[in-house]
């Protein structure tokens, strides 16, 4: 008996240490695929210029900068009106007149959740250990018929991420989010494509996203321009003065 168990123990563990390097070496692959760890830190900020298009027809234009280490500003335009969402490192604000509303309104914590994966520079599979993020190999699956590489991402607060990758480009092609508010499950899914190098990373010009369960009303999202290391100032994301009394301090 205490062979058979010592043999099982060996087995399940030679097991967990191969799946948990199979992990690795696909998250390796992938950020070597989209440029490598040096040309991935040495951009500071980014802006993606973009235009988004619902299934019924409704454009949207959209502007979306990062600085790290966590900052992010997306401005959103539509029939002359222009929203904004952001995160300053500490706190989630939303000005968004399309309702009649003027006044920026701060962030709860439900609201923020896709904010702040946003927000993470360099995503989620970059540095993940240092991040509180887990890592785990899932095998193979399909994705519009074609073979794809499943990694599953524990995020540190609780929340899922499945991440699709290409099995020659180790490229991201698919990503499913699962967010964890209040007892239910919030799901997201995007596909993405038309990878170009922009100062020798690896960046999707073309993303189609909305609910898991609904693809037919999923929008797709048309990048026109990707720039990296423009001049953005920590105020471009700070929080209106008029929310400062209400934010939490950083």
């Amino acid at each position: 008996m205490r062979n058979v168990l010592a043999i099982l123990l060996a087995i399940f563990g030679f097991s967990l240490f191969a799946s948990s390097q199979t992990a690795d070496e696909l998250v390796n692959k992938n950020i070597e695929a989209r440029g490598g760890m040096e040309k991935i830190k040495a951009i500071q900020t980014i802006r993606i210029t973009a235009r988004q298009v619902s299934p019924g027809g409704l454009a949207i234009s959209l502007i979306e900068e990062n600085k790290r280490p966590n900052l992010v500003r997306t401005a959103f335009s539509l029939q002359g009106m222009t929203g904004v969402e952001a995160y300053d490192g500490a706190a989630g604000w939303r000005l968004s007149p399309f309702g009649g509303r003027k006044d920026p309104q701060l962030l709860g914590e439900d609201d923020m959740r896709d904010l702040l994966i946003d927000s993470d520079f360099d995503g989620p599979l970059v540095d993940y250990k240092a991040k509180g993020n887990t890592v785990e190999y899932m095998g193979h699956d399909i994705v519009d018929g074609d073979d794809a590489l499943r990694l599953k991402v524990t995020l540190k607060d609780g929340d899922i991420i499945y991440y699709y990758l290409d099995p020659d480009a180790y490229l991201v092609i698919r990503e499913e989010r699962q967010e964890f508010i209040r007892g239910s499950v919030r799901e997201h899914a995007s596909e993405m494509g038309s990878y170009k190098p922009i100062a020798g990373v690896m960046y999707p010009f073309s993303i189609t996203s909305g609910p898991k369960d609904d693809p037919t009303s999923w929008s797709t999202m048309t990048v026109s321009k990707v720039e990296v290391n423009v001049p953005l100032e920590n105020s471009d994301f700070a929080l209106p003065a008029s929310l400062m009394k209400e934010a939490p301090k950083k």
